[in-house]
């Protein structure tokens, strides 16, 4: 109950923004970039806390780290490496952040640009530089795993679903016939 509440008061003023709640009307892994967003926070905290990181911080820029809009995969301006620039320009915006924030925010797509590295043939548009996406920092990391881990469990999620409902359409269009 205390690292609820301790989480809650870190996190209020993000989660109560009206800019920040605009992330409801976008889908992302399934469900809105909203819940993706206190998903990644929420781990990173606790995972943070754990490793004896700056707790405070891997929650704020983990709520942060996709403050975007519009469709990765479709949008050139919010792309998937360049949509963690876009993150940082409207967290600098409307909050105030800090630079290691900042930091874990630019570096929280490193995974992806490790895979461009080894296969360079994923997404040819865009060119990637895995220093560049670096972490420089314990939480840089912590928000980066939990990034992935939460992005990889909500994509299962989706699917599940998704293939759930085909089955049960399926079942009534045969019990109509």
């Amino acid at each position: 109950m205390k690292l609820n509440k301790e989480y809650k008061e870190i996190t209020k003023d993000i989660l109560e923004n009206e800019n920040y709640l605009t992330l409801k009307d976008d889908i992302h892994h399934g469900s809105s970039r909203y819940e993706h967003c206190k998903r990644v926070s929420y781990l990173s905290y606790l995972v943070s806390k754990l490793l004896k990181g700056n707790a405070s911080e891997a929650a704020i820029s983990g709520l942060l780290h996709d403050f975007f809009h519009g469709n990765a995969s479709t949008c050139e301006e919010v792309s998937y490496v360049k949509h963690p620039l876009v993150s940082v320009n409207n967290a600098k915006k409307y909050f105030h952040i800090n630079e290691n924030e900042e930091s874990i925010i630019k570096t929280h797509m490193y995974h992806y640009a490790l895979l461009k590295d080894k296969f360079p043939f994923i997404n040819k548009r865009e060119k990637v530089n895995s220093k560049e996406y670096k972490p420089q920092s314990k939480d840089g990391y912590i928000v980066c795993a939990c990034d992935l881990a939460v992005s990889i469990y909500e994509t299962l999620i989706f699917k599940a679903r998704y293939k759930t409902c085909i089955y049960i359409l399926f079942a009534i269009n045969l019990i109509i016939k």
